[in-house]
C-alpha cells in the first residue's frame, strides 16, 4: 500500500454547485492517474483516469449539499494528499432599478460614487453572482430624447457598483437605458464592460441585443437575456442598429431556448408591468409562462417601482414579478421598500430562495436589521 506521494497534489475547487462540473488535475504523479472519492468511509474510483497533466478531467458533483473528499492515485501506485470539496448552491443576488442619475446622482456627486453601496455592498459582493437592472445612461455625451424622465450617470458609478457593489451582470432592457441617444446607449454597454460588468438586453445591433449571456461560477453555467416591454418602443435593437431587446413572446421564446442549449440554469429578466402596481398583471404573467415554457429557470422583474409577489412555480422555478426599487429615488413608503433577492441555485433548478429586506433612504438601499441579522 502507498502513501502519500511528497509534492503530488490534486487540484480542484474549493466549491461546487450541486450537478456543477468539478474539474480535477493532478500534479505529481505518474499518469495515468485516478481520482478517487471517498465514500462510507471507503476510496472508490470514480470517472476515467486522467492521462494529460494539462487536461482536466470533469467529474459531475452529487446532486445535493454535502462534503467530498477526492484524491489521485498514480499509475504507481503513489497518492496525492486528500482534498477537501463543498458541494453547496449557488448564490444569485438580484436587485431591482439602478439609477445613477436624479435624486441618487445628487447624492454621489455630493458623497462620491461607493454611496449607493455603503449598505448593501458587502451582501451583495458575497454572491456568487449579483444582478441588477441598470436603468439609466452611462455616458457624457448624447441629447436627452423627447420623454417626461431621462436618466444618465457617470462611468466612476458603475465602477463603484462592479468595486463595492460586487455586481457581476446588468440588464439594460428598459425605457431608460436610450435616455440619450444611441450613441450614449453604446457608450453605456462599454462603460459596464470595461467595469468589469457583463450586459444583457442592448446591444450595437438586435443579433447582440437579444444573444444570452453566459457567467461560469461553482461548475454551472447561467445563462442571462433581458427584454423590455416598456415605452418608448423607439428604443428597441432592429436590424444593425443599437438598441434593447424587445419582450416580442417569439423573441423571448427563441432567445431562452437557446440559452437553455448552451446553459444549467437561465435567468429571464423582464422590464414589464404597471408601475406602483403591488401585484402583478395578467400580461405580466402570460409573458412569465412564455419564458418558463421555453427554459428560464428564474424570471426577475422590474419596472413598477414597487415590489411585487416571488413565487415558487412547479419543477424548481421562480418568478419574482418586480424587485421594485434600489438605488433610486423613492417619494412613498411603498416605492421605498426593496431588498436583494437571494436565489439558491443547483443544476436542477431553484433549490430555495428568501428576500433581504431593505428600505430606501436619500437613493440608497439601506439594509433592515433583520437582513443584518439574518433573522
Amino acid at each position: 500500500m502507498h502513501g502519500a506521494q511528497l509534492g503530488a497534489a490534486v487540484r480542484a475547487p474549493r466549491a461546487v454547485a450541486p450537478g456543477g462540473r468539478l474539474p480535477v488535475r493532478t500534479v505529481g504523479l505518474l499518469l495515468p492517474a485516478q481520482i478517487e472519492l471517498l465514500d462510507r468511509g471507503r476510496w472508490r474510483p470514480v470517472g476515467r483516469p486522467i492521462v494529460r497533466p494539462e487536461a482536466p478531467r470533469l467529474l459531475r458533483a452529487p446532486p445535493r449539499p454535502q462534503g467530498l473528499r477526492i484524491r489521485a492515485r498514480g499509475a504507481d501506485g503513489g497518492l496525492t494528499p486528500p482534498r477537501r470539496v463543498t458541494v453547496r448552491p449557488l448564490i444569485l443576488s438580484a436587485v431591482g432599478d439602478v439609477n445613477f442619475g436624479d435624486g441618487p446622482g445628487t447624492m454621489i456627486a455630493r458623497f462620491g460614487p461607493d454611496y449607493p453601496w455603503t449598505s448593501v455592498g458587502p451582501l451583495t459582493s458575497r454572491a456568487d453572482i449579483a444582478f441588477a437592472n441598470l436603468e439609466c445612461a452611462v455616458s457624457l455625451r448624447g441629447s436627452p430624447q423627447a420623454k417626461k424622465f431621462v436618466f444618465r450617470g457617470r462611468p466612476s458609478a458603475v465602477r463603484a457598483m462592479r468595486r463595492r457593489g460586487g455586481i457581476d451582470v446588468v440588464s439594460l432592457a428598459n425605457n431608460h437605458a436610450g435616455d440619450y441617444g444611441d450613441t450614449a446607449l453604446l457608450d453605456t454597454l462599454r462603460s459596464v464592460r470595461d467595469a468589469g460588468i457583463t450586459p444583457v438586453g442592448a446591444g450595437a445591433d438586435a443579433a447582440s441585443a437579444y444573444r444570452p449571456r453566459i457567467i461560469r461560477r461553482l461548475g454551472l453555467r447561467v445563462a442571462f437575456v433581458g427584454f423590455s416591454t416598456i415605452l418608448p418602443f423607439d428604443f428597441r435593437a432592429l436590424g444593425h442598429d443599437p438598441g434593447t431587446a424587445w419582450g416580442f413572446p417569439a423573441r423571448v421564446r427563441g432567445a431562452v431556448r437557446r440559452a437553455r442549449r448552451r446553459a444549467d440554469v437561465v435567468v429571464a429578466a423582464f422590464h414589464w408591468g404597471i408601475e406602483r402596481a403591488t401585484r402583478e398583471s395578467a400580461a405580466q404573467r402570460a409573458l412569465a409562462r412564455v419564458a418558463l415554457r421555453a427554459g428560464a429557470t428564474a424570471v426577475i422583474g422590474s419596472h413598477p417601482h414597487v415590489l411585487q409577489p416571488i413565487r415558487q412555480v412547479p419543477r424548481r422555478r421562480l418568478v419574482a414579478y418586480s424587485l421594485g426599487n434600489f438605488v433610486f429615488s423613492a417619494s412613498s413608503p411603498t416605492t421605498a421598500r426593496t431588498g436583494i433577492l437571494e436565489v439558491s441555485l443547483a443544476r436542477r433548478g431553484v433549490v430555495g430562495s428568501r428576500l433581504k429586506r431593505a428600505t430606501i433612504r436619500a437613493g440608497r438601499p439601506v439594509l433592515d436589521r433583520s437582513s443584518i441579522s439574518g433573522e
